[in-house]
């Protein structure tokens, strides 16, 4: 048996080890635009292309391996017909088609869906067309809004589409520069309320019927410690051993869960067609309850690396049951750990990335598992920094302070020009999430 996997970064690398560790005994077939080393000694065939959105280059692989089944890791393949291309070839895919893709390719499509659908979570929000009135309607609605707004950009900005107002945004003139400079560019925005609370990652598997639910963790988007600087692709993330985080409670996971299946059952309806693949939400607990920031098609990454190396079940039989639309029979184990994922990231990241640099690995402490994301590999074999997420270090434990000392241990080991976040996962962190949230909810 063959699985194909494409992506190259530290989910990818997750999801290889996930699905070499099947006892079925896969052989691994990965087509990457970059090398990464800890991905390229798991594969039997490593496939390196210019571009992952390359079609013609993803027809010819598939047509040489002939894999049983296919995974696609980001989401510049899903957006151009990746899934299509490979169930006309009938590989079967854990990830949706094209037209589906939507829910994460066009904010405005998932907004208007959930209010078609008269389906809770949206906030107050407004969809804006590029026209000569456009800058006029965009400003009256941040008034309307008492200026607390949130602007985001309609297309894909791997994760860096969305200006908060106060965090990224001085006000109103500032969030209307980046309105329009979004409409020139996708010829649509969406301007939403400013909500205030605690953002959660809640990923769902789904054959389009069935949903399973993994571990739900929380993300850090911003790149510097106390939540700090500009929004990159994820500094980090943890999940408690229970599968929820100290600050939920079990009405919220499952008012999340409402939402993604009302939303499941719309798109398959809009659509015409069947999702199948991960319904990634990013949701916020706020005062008035659960609200939807927005969903991914893929699995989250960081958030990928708090849920696979922890899933007990097979994970090619996953793959199979959610391709084939038998996800109700193969319930989901997870190992009852803390998982706590700090990335390691070239100085002057995000914005001005020193890249080309060494880093050394000087071994790994017990429990800590690392995977490669954005690294370059020189005539010599030494790692080089890339312009992106470098490593990523998973402390694996009983509790989360636990993890969470296992994951700094292990990021201290990598010598280089790097920096990270050692606030992630720490007491200190977590008691003020829940502080926060104890006073919105009184």
């Amino acid at each position: 048996m063959k699985v194909l996997l494409i992506g190259n970064g530290a989910r990818e690398h997750a999801l290889g080890e996930a699905i070499c560790r099947s006892p079925q005994k896969p052989e691994l077939v990965v087509l990457a635009d970059k090398i990464n080393p800890g991905l390229q000694k798991l594969a039997a065939v490593y496939e390196k292309v210019d571009s992952l959105a390359d079609l013609e280059k993803l027809k010819e692989v598939a047509e040489r391996e002939k894999p049983e089944f296919a995974i696609i890791g980001p989401e510049a393949p899903l957006a151009v017909g990746a899934t299509d291309l490979l169930e006309s070839l009938n590989i079967g895919c854990l990830a949706p088609r094209k037209n589906s893709t939507r829910l994460e390719s066009s904010k405005s499509f998932t907004r208007d869906l959930l209010q078609k659908h008269n389906i809770p979570g949206n906030p107050e929000f407004s969809v804006f067309v590029q026209n000569p009135e456009a800058a006029k309607a965009i400003r009256l609605f941040m008034e309307s809004l008492d200026g607390q707004f949130v602007v985001k950009a309609d297309g894909l900005k791997s994760g860096k589409g969305v200006k908060v107002v106060g965090d990224h945004l001085a006000g109103i003139e500032d969030g209307l520069h980046f309105a329009l400079k979004c409409l020139e560019e996708d010829g649509r925005v969406v301007i939403e309320e400013k909500l205030i609370g605690e953002e959660f990652s809640a990923m769902f598997l789904t054959d389009g019927k069935t949903l399973a639910a993994l571990p739900v963790s929380q993300d850090h988007k911003r790149a510097f410690e106390d939540d700090k600087g500009p929004n990159t692709g994820g500094m980090g993330s943890y999940s408690d051993e229970n599968g929820s985080l100290p600050f939920l409670r079990p009405e919220d996971l499952a008012a999340a869960r409402e939402i993604t299946e009302k939303v499941l059952v719309a798109l398959n309806s809009e659509t015409g067609e069947t999702f199948r693949g991960v319904m990634y939400g990013g949701f916020i607990a706020t005062k008035n309850g659960i609200r939807l920031i927005e969903y991914n098609a893929r699995f989250g990454d960081p958030e990928a690396l708090n849920v696979l190396p922890i899933l007990k079940t097979d994970f090619v039989e996953v793959i199979r049951a959610v391709t084939t639309g038998k996800l109700r029979s193969l319930p989901l184990e997870f190992e009852k750990k803390a998982t706590v994922v700090k990335y390691a990231v070239p100085e002057g990241y995000p914005s001005n990335p020193v890249v080309g640099t060494e880093i050394k690995l000087l071994g790994m402490p017990e429990g800590c598992r690392i995977y490669f994301a954005a690294v370059d590999i020189d005539d010599e074999g030494r790692i080089l920094t890339g312009t992106s997420r470098a490593l990523a270090f998973v402390g694996i434990a009983d509790s989360l302070e636990a993890a969470e000392r296992i994951a700094e241990a292990g990021i201290q080991k990598a010598e280089g020009k790097l920096f990270h976040r050692r606030d992630i996962g720490t007491p200190m962190l977590i008691e003020k999430r829940m502080r926060h949230m104890n006073s919105l909810r009184g």
